[in-house]
């Protein structure tokens, strides 16, 4: 009789599955328990086969980014597996580059995948409401590289357009806080409490830092895989990365480690 796997998701979302423990800062879900992942993981030592998070780890300040990588090596049997997405850094100064270099001779594609590019390296850093200026992106009548886009945010992307375009209080809300009348203590008050609040990227990873801070943790067989890859068994039957057959996040830089 084969002994059920136990399975944690951090900092789900709303991409979470029943059959999995999933812990995220605030929960919409009875299947999604709230906890907040920097004063550590809420689990014993040894208790699970595969940690998992996706687009999380970027979101911690770097010096504690560690801490919390240690916490997973702790929370993981020997030889369980964790599993990690994040955007990949070193694919999107590539294509930064890449269409910095086309757009200085004219090409006007290139000219909008690179405004693109920019709101990718940084607004999700420097943003002061949510959504930021990528939320404005989204809202624009006509997305002329709206293939572009597709490409580098797969399914979510799709999500947010459908969401813009069946709820019509987008066009009212007020949620740009440096649009403020009154330049008070209230409205920084405001901005610290949304940049507290998790939405915001702290720090960036491409497959050498990554690779390292694993390593600092002390985790063997570190490999990089893709959205369809996995040492875990029947990866793909979860639908975390791929959902309905398409790449969930497509900017993701996918790697793997065993204690």
């Amino acid at each position: 009789m084969s002994v059920k796997k136990k399975l944690l998701n951090l900092g789900c979302g709303n991409n979470f599955r029943k059959e999995w423990i999933n812990i995220d800062f605030t929960s919409r879900s009875e299947y999604v328990t709230a906890h907040n992942l920097l004063m550590g993981i809420p689990f014993n030592d040894n208790e699970f086969d595969v940690v998992y998070h996706s687009h999380l780890l970027e979101h911690f300040p770097k010096n504690k980014a560690l801490g919390f990588i240690n916490e997973c090596y702790r929370v993981l049997k020997p030889g369980g597996i964790i599993r990690i997405a994040v955007p990949d850094l070193e694919r999107i100064v590539k294509l930064y580059l890449e269409n910095l270099k086309k757009a200085l001779k004219g090409d006007k594609k290139a000219h909008l995948n690179y405004n693109w590019i920019m709101l990718e390296l940084f607004d999700q850093i420097v943003r002061n409401r949510p959504g930021g200026e990528m939320l404005e992106y989204f809202k624009q009548e006509n997305i002329a590289n709206l293939d572009f886009v597709y490409e580098r945010f797969g399914s979510e992307a799709r999500s947010i357009l459908r969401n813009i375009k069946n709820s019509q209080s987008n066009k009212s809300q007020k949620n740009n806080l440096i649009n403020e009348e009154n330049i008070d203590e209230s409205f920084y008050t405001k901005i610290g409490r949304f940049r507290m609040g998790g939405e915001i990227h702290q720090w960036m990873y491409d497959r050498f830092s990554l690779r390292e801070i694993l390593k600092q943790s002390n985790f063997k067989k570190i490999e990089i895989k893709t959205a369809f890859t996995s040492n875990i068994k029947n990866w793909i039957d979860y639908e975390l990365d791929i959902i309905d057959g398409e790449i969930r996040k497509p900017d993701s830089l996918f790697m793997e480690g065993k204690k």
